[in-house]
């Protein structure tokens, strides 16, 4: 089993930056991808960006080239940093690790975090 606990939300202005971590415990050398997902109120939940064990990244449309995911191995943390925040970045942003064979952009997690709310307001 794998535990995820995120941190590092809360409340930013429209154009700031944001970074959220997420540490693993337990079974981690099992893990082999992990990312980020999001979900606002009323919309679908959203994969925002992964990362292998490898270190190969991707992003989803919607954060290109305004986020970073980053993995550091040593200390079981996976970061994502989001720039030039917009309200419709505004979502509770989960962390999530896959063990088995397979990436994240097309198969589910096998381990979730509980979420950490993101809001972008004014």
């Amino acid at each position: 089993q794998v535990q995820l606990v995120e941190s590092g939300g809360g409340l930013v202005q429209p154009g700031g930056s944001l970074s959220v971590s997420c540490v693993a415990s337990g079974s981690i050398f099992s893990i082999n991808a992990m990312g980020w997902y999001r979900q606002a109120p009323g919309k679908q939940r959203e994969l925002v960006a992964t990362i292998t064990r490898g270190a190969v990244t991707n992003y989803a449309d919607s954060v290109k080239g305004r986020s970073a995911i980053s993995r550091d191995n040593a200390k079981n943390t996976v970061y994502l940093q989001i720039n030039n925040l917009k309200p419709e970045d505004t979502a509770v942003y989960y962390c999530a690790a896959r063990s088995r064979p397979g990436a994240l952009t097309t198969y589910e997690p096998d381990y979730w975090g509980r979420g950490t709310q993101v809001t972008v307001s004014s």
